[in-house]
């Protein structure tokens, strides 16, 4: 049975990523590349669908652990009658092949150890053919070929390859785990200590480049690190999180493969990345999403793949039992078909950002921007599956139609401070247009607030962007009612849920957790309409949610008190990463752009 999310670890290359527990057992990886098939799936099945783990032998032990200082390589300390064992996990950032490297330190006494390796690539359901070599193993299932090299004697085991050995003080043992294509020449084995040089030194780099100096500083910074970790080196995209399916509850239906990278996050993850001073990887972001954008505006998706691929078909894996048993186990997402206004101005929001704190534009991307709102001049009036991509039917959410307010505000100020050629008075009319509507549409004069969708009663957490977007100040009395309704209606436990999943009909059974980015979203929203000791008390609970080396997922299961959904989340640490910005410079850079709209609260 695989450990609890909260007890995952991450490590990664800038291309992939493994996840290893408490224990020192690695439950997750896909190879080569984030959203390819896993090599180890134990995550969401048994033992039998691949792990590698390395432990003390017999007798009782414990653990602790934590990341080297401003790095990702990971430290699990066994402690164990005989003595104490360091476990040294990391994967060297990819110059030809993906590694994956363990090195095993005697610290104190004298340690019988165990390493168990049971690749079972394709999703935990193909056993490798597996051959020696020199210091190790060569596997190959298919076009997959890893290679295990080790300091100490291996041999088969029922279908595993195993290794017992001493470790006492002094002692370095290490294995190294080497991702290759069968049909071409075998990748040379690494020199570990080398690499652990390496490793460290680009990590630490990295982070010294921080420009952010508040008081959050070291939580910051390892969010950032993780952001880091989960942008794919070769394009810039940024995957959602690291995993599929595991549940938003336990035992439920609400499992979706996260292997993608949204659209929705695109500013987002600028704020984030140009807070922290990373303008490299912000620019590398907004050139990921302009070759997405590429093609007709009426082929525009939600989510792309890592390369800007289109095609995401969802499936479901029968062989695979879920995590603690929620099923089914999705591979792909469906949800890229969907119709969702939101991403509009999100995307267009992005682009005014880029040009507003990195003065990054040019008139042809310009251009790639008209053509996406004349699309939108088109659809804007449409019902669409809205910000949570619901599954039952299209509405006219609150949330879409205030974005595509956004997208043509954001397009206005573009033009006109860059000069370019466009029919700024139309989009002028139709921002008034939308603004309109909404006001008058979204708000439930019975309740008092703005609702998720025109007619309804029901609330939504997206909604707290609404002064952060510029669409009314926090000062605006409708801004604070609507804020704290959704505290007093969608904050169980004092976090917040997206939205009532007993009372909004969505296509799924109820039932999640609460989720963990619209709460730092909260603590925003309470800063805007006055209440900044609240926002502070908030977002001090909220980095409790963290897991022992800092970590994240999507929600948070209250009555269980764990963390559930997809692992670790890129849009949890984004969120953790403005808030604290926020906090700290005493003026809003959450959720989407400073000097945003007419009214706006940042001014």
């Amino acid at each position: 049975m695989p450990s609890r999310i909260e007890d995952y670890a991450l490590i990664g290359d800038c291309e992939t990523a493994a996840l290893v527990d408490k224990k020192g057992c690695i439950d997750w990886l896909c190879w080569p590349d984030f959203s390819s098939e896993a090599c180890f799936a134990a995550l969401l099945g048994s033992c039998e669908n691949g792990y590698w783990w390395i432990r003390p032998d017999d007798g009782e032990w414990t653990t602790t652990r934590c990341y080297r200082d401003h790095t990702l390589i990971l430290e699990t300390t066994f402690k164990h009658s005989g003595g104490t064992v360091r476990l040294i996990d990391f994967m060297p950032i990819r110059e030809r092949f993906s590694d994956v490297v363990r090195i095993i330190e005697g610290v104190s006494g004298r340690v019988r150890m165990r390493m168990d390796l049971a690749l079972r690539f394709d999703y935990g359901r193909t056993v490798p053919w597996v051959t020696r070599i020199a210091n190790g193993v060569r596997a190959v299932a298919g076009p997959n070929l890893a290679m295990l090299h080790a300091s100490v004697p291996v041999h088969g085991e029922d279908l595993k390859t195993v290794a017992e050995f001493e470790v006492k003080q002094g002692n370095r043992i290490w294995f190294t785990l080497t991702y290759g294509e069968s049909h071409r020449d075998d990748p040379d084995p690494i020199d570990a200590a080398q690499a652990l040089k390496d490793t460290e030194q680009f990590w630490t780099g990295w982070a010294g480049k921080l420009e952010y100096e508040g008081k959050y500083r070291n939580i910051v910074e390892h969010s950032l690190i993780t952001l880091k970790a989960m942008t794919f080196r070769p394009t810039g995209g940024v995957v959602a999180a690291m995993t599929t399916s595991l549940p938003e509850f336990i035992g439920g239906v609400r499992n979706w493969d996260y292997r993608y990278c949204w659209l929705r996050d695109t500013t987002f993850t600028l704020l984030a990345l140009t807070a922290g001073g990373y303008y490299d990887e912000a620019a590398a972001w907004q050139d990921w999403l302009l070759r997405a954008l590429a093609g007709s505006p009426d082929q525009i998706q939600i989510m792309y793949g890592l390369r800007g691929e289109r095609q995401l078909i969802e499936w479901e894996s029968d062989w695979l039992p879920g995590y603690e048993g929620s099923r089914p186990v999705r591979i792909g997402n469906a949800a890229a078909t969907q119709v969702q206004l939101d991403i509009y101005g999100e995307m267009l929001d992005c682009f005014f950002h880029a040009q507003q704190s990195m003065g990054r534009h040019a008139e042809q991307d310009f251009r790639i921007l008209v053509l996406l709102l004349e699309h939108l001049q088109q659809i804007w009036p449409d019902p669409d599956e809205g910000i949570w991509e619901t599954r039952g039917g299209r509405r006219q959410f609150t949330y879409s139609k205030m974005m595509a307010w956004v997208a043509f505000d954001r397009a206005v100020k573009l033009a006109e401070q860059l000069k370019y050629r466009a029919p700024v008075d139309k989009w002028k009319k139709i921002r008034d247009e939308i603004h309109q509507q909404v006001c008058a549409q979204g708000f439930n004069q019975k309740k008092g607030c703005f609702v998720q969708s025109y007619g309804s009663d029901q609330l939504d957490a997206a909604l707290l962007l609404m002064p952060q977007v510029g669409f009314l100040p926090g000062t605006d009395p409708r801004v604070r009612a609507t804020v704290e309704a959704i505290e007093r209606e969608l904050m169980p436990g004092g976090l917040v849920l997206r939205y009532d999943t007993s009372k909004v009909e969505d296509g799924l059974p109820p039932g999640e957790g609460v989720f963990i980015a619209c709460s730092f979203w909260m603590v925003s929203s309470l800063k805007a309409i006055g209440r900044e000791n609240d926002a502070r008390k908030l977002f001090e609970r909220l980095i409790t949610l963290r897991n022992d080396v800092g970590l994240l997922s999507e929600e948070y299961d209250l009555k269980a008190r764990r963390l559930v959904g997809n692992f670790p989340q890129a849009f949890s640490h984004i969120a953790l990463v403005v808030a604290a910005t926020d906090l700290e410079r005493g003026e809003q850079v959450t959720g989407l752009s400073r000097d945003a709209g007419a009214g706006a609260v940042r001014g």
